[in-house]
């Protein structure tokens, strides 16, 4: 890892191995500010973007639990927005060209991204991110339930449960977290995920006593070269204040803050021995592939990826790639866009979490080095 400080691909990163409950690994090499010479230590706090997913996914699964909702659970029960759904036509570049959904999204249609929904960013040119963009989808300074108005005007990308795209589901299901459970959704997961697993560094704002625990944010010097020399400071992105200042929309897709021993924590309440927050059989049934036989996953600047599966907030390994250590069968892991990925081995009993601060770096060459490593070093190939 220090070797990709040197060459200026990452400011600094933190990273630890898990066997079971036991820490066999933890290191921080490089800087959390580079510009002010800020060494990266564990007490440093990332934008962790996209795994905030995994704790939105648990959330949704400890009402499930309780008894609150079921994964085949028509959404519109609760989200009345998302009833009587249309659907863009295949091919079409008229975003009012749809026919009906042929059936109701489901709560695991949201848990799985095969409901429909989009994100669109990751393909600037699809009819359904020009309409997301033209009616302010993304906008931070509205709440979650001004979110469902704006979808229920908007058609799907795809009939529910025929396809997978990385989607703005995980937003739809904070909200849905809030209107089963009566709670604000950062209220929510405070009471139910952080406090009992003493996840203190992790929410949606950085009080103002801390931001200097709060890491600088950086670009690479070119888009198309994940491995050029260089980086800049983004203290602009993703937008101006973010993570300092309090916004409405508490994005369960990727508005949180977290720390390295926080994502160790949460890693091992999913792990044998560990302060279990969810049912033995509802964790092993999150790590499982939840998608029909054929259906994988795929991005448009990756490619369908057929060796992949996705579970309840992870994509689930299902044959090792070129990219994956061949011991990693059965994996559950994810990631975020600046950089900073978990993953656990149920079959092996280990987990790995690495954070950095580089824009764009979901499944970056570092992430799969440092994994490979890991396993080459416990003898698993």
């Amino acid at each position: 890892m220090q070797s990709y400080v040197d060459r200026q691909i990452l400011a600094g990163v933190s990273s630890a191995i898990l066997h079971g409950q036991e820490l066999l690994y933890q290191d921080s090499v490089g800087y959390a500010d580079i510009e002010n010479q800020i060494a990266l230590g564990p007490e440093h706090l990332f934008r962790v973007f996209s795994n905030t997913k995994l704790i939105t996914s648990i959330a949704v699964l400890l009402l499930m639990d309780q008894g609150k909702l079921g994964l085949d659970d028509a959404v519109a029960i609760y989200l009345p927005q998302l009833a009587k759904r249309q659907v863009l036509r295949p091919g079409t570049t008229d975003i009012h060209d749809t026919e009906p959904a042929k059936s109701a999204i489901t709560i695991r249609h949201l848990l799985t991204h095969t409901s429909g929904l989009s994100y669109g960013w990751l393909d600037h040119g699809s009819t359904i991110y020009k309409a997301y963009v033209e009616h302010n989808v993304f906008n931070a300074f509205t709440p979650l339930s001004h979110l469902l108005d704006l979808l229920e005007d908007l058609p799907l990308a795809f009939q529910p449960g025929s396809s997978w795209e990385y989607s703005i589901a995980s937003d739809v299901l904070a909200h849905l977290v809030e209107v089963i459970s009566g709670e604000s959704f950062d209220l929510f997961i405070r009471r139910h995920i952080f406090a009992p697993l003493a996840m203190h560094g992790t929410g949606f704002v950085v009080p103002e006593s801390e931001r200097q625990r709060l890491t600088a944010y950086y670009s690479g010097s070119d888009p198309t070269n994940r491995l050029k020399r260089g980086l800049k400071r983004r203290d602009d992105a993703p937008y101006p204040g973010a993570y300092l200042t309090p916004v409405p929309r508490l994005s369960g897709g990727g508005g949180l803050v977290s720390s390295l021993p926080d994502m160790l924590a949460l890693l091992r309440c999913l792990m044998p021995g560990g302060r279990a927050l969810l049912k033995p059989a509802t964790i092993a049934m999150m790590m499982q592939n939840q998608l029909p036989a054929g259906m994988g996953i795929s991005f448009p600047s990756v490619g369908y990826l057929p060796n992949k599966g996705f579970g309840f907030g992870g994509a689930v390994i299902l044959q090792p790639g070129l990219a994956d250590p061949a011991g990693s069968a059965g994996e559950f892991e994810w990631g975020g866009i600046a950089g900073t990925h978990w993953w656990i081995s149920p079959r092996h009993n280990i987990a790995g979490v690495l954070m950095a601060q580089r824009q764009m770096s979901f499944w970056h060459p570092f992430s799969f080095e440092f994994k490979k490593l890991a396993y080459q070093c416990m003898g698993l190939g």
